[in-house]
């Protein structure tokens, strides 16, 4: 299981709302071997109720058992996805919602079984490599997702993960305050930018990836990484947020100037009115993605392959592309020219993208953890 940081108690908005672009630093900011006292808990928790009650999930014909977050990332799921393309099939779906790491120890938990109560369970890239080291997922008949053809082919990189939505770590700045932004990390480590960087305790190990990638490095130059950030703090000072949101709000009252964030979550904010613009990084923004994953214990696996053609479909992912202002992993969405101008990447750009190292990830996000803790952000 992944390292939860010692924080996650002070999460504000997006995690009582349950959404998962809060994750992925992650949510629990997992990735590694130790498992957290709370996903012990939880899973010990899950795998009781999974015995002893009734299952959410059994076997019904046109029944079909989601694991998802809650709040507007749910909401749009059906707006978009399940209500249109699935439902309208006669499927019933049955919303099973929640934060991802209990919902990771409940499918972990039911190992023991040989039937599980998940079909569809919603994760980040990061969840789903860990996940599969467990030994819960299955590879995925993609030859049953005609959809799947049309996804771009540099997010295909494994065979049990359907990606859907993708973004990059990018520098988000005020326009009206930073005529000339850094154009790349490289430059943020500059005195000129003293109190003016805001960075969250949620992208840890995507800052020290980061780090890693100046002066030609890359996602796994990581113990270089540490040291630049020690750099970074002693020349700009930068103010350390719990959360998304809370960095979003400081961008908005002037608290900082620049942050390090998603793309996506930069538009978000610019939408709400906030004067922010988005600067791609020249070394190439690292990438985070979010898609689905089919567990080996699901009862209807069938169904799983028509959700997940659903998922990809080219109309429903414009719709999200729109909603979210993630860039749709299907190639072919039908999304306007303006509105793939905005979400998407540049040819360039896409080619630039940092895709982490999950392995290395897992084996070092621990200590990671800890040293950030220790070093930069108290």
């Amino acid at each position: 299981m992944l390292q939860t940081f010692s924080g996650i108690d002070d999460f504000d908005f997006d995690i009582k709302k349950q959404n998962p672009e809060a994750d992925m630093t992650k949510t629990d900011l997992t990735l590694s071997g130790a498992p957290s006292r709370r996903a012990v808990l939880g899973a010990l928790g899950a795998g009781a109720a999974v015995l002893a009650a009734p299952r959410l999930a059994r076997a019904q014909e046109g029944t079909l058992v989601v694991s998802n977050w809650g709040g507007d990332w749910n909401e749009r799921t059906i707006r978009f996805v399940e209500a249109p393309l699935v439902e309208s099939r006669g499927i019933k779906i049955v919303r099973d919602l929640g934060m991802e790491p209990e919902r990771k120890a409940k499918l972990i938990a039911e190992k023991r079984l040989r039937r599980g109560t998940i079909d569809v369970i919603h994760i980040n890239e990061g969840d789903s490599v860990e996940l599969n080291t467990q030994e819960v997922l299955s590879d995925i008949d993609f030859s049953k997702v005609p959809n799947y053809a049309d996804v771009v082919p540099a997010l295909k990189s494994k065979p049990f993960f359907v990606p859907w939505l993708y973004s990059g770590v990018s520098i988000i700045y005020n326009k009206d305050k930073v005529p000339n932004p850094p154009k790349s990390y490289e430059e943020l480590w500059d005195k000129k930018w003293a109190g003016r960087i805001g960075l969250t305790n949620q992208l840890y190990f995507n800052y020290i990836m980061m780090a890693g990638l100046i002066k030609g490095g890359n996602v796994t130059n990581t113990d270089q990484g540490k040291e630049r950030l020690i750099q970074l703090k002693e020349l700009t000072q930068p103010r350390i947020y719990a959360a998304h949101q809370q960095l979003g709000a400081g961008l908005v009252n002037g608290e900082v100037d620049i942050a390090v964030n998603y793309k996506a979550r930069g538009l978000q904010w610019a939408n709400d009115g906030a004067p922010l613009a988005i600067q791609y990084p020249s070394e190439g923004a690292i990438a985070v993605m979010f898609g689905a994953a089919l567990p080996k214990r699901a009862p209807s696996p069938d169904l799983a392959s028509i959700y997940f053609n659903a998922m990809l479909d080219r109309k429903a992912m414009a719709g999200l592309a729109g909603a979210s202002f993630y860039a749709p992993a299907n190639a072919k969405a039908e999304l306007t020219d303006e509105l793939r101008a905005k979400v998407d990447f540049t040819a360039a750009q896409a080619a630039a993208l940092k895709f982490p190292d999950y392995a290395h990830v897992a084996k070092n996000t621990a200590e990671w953890l800890e040293w950030w803790n220790k070093n930069i952000a108290r």
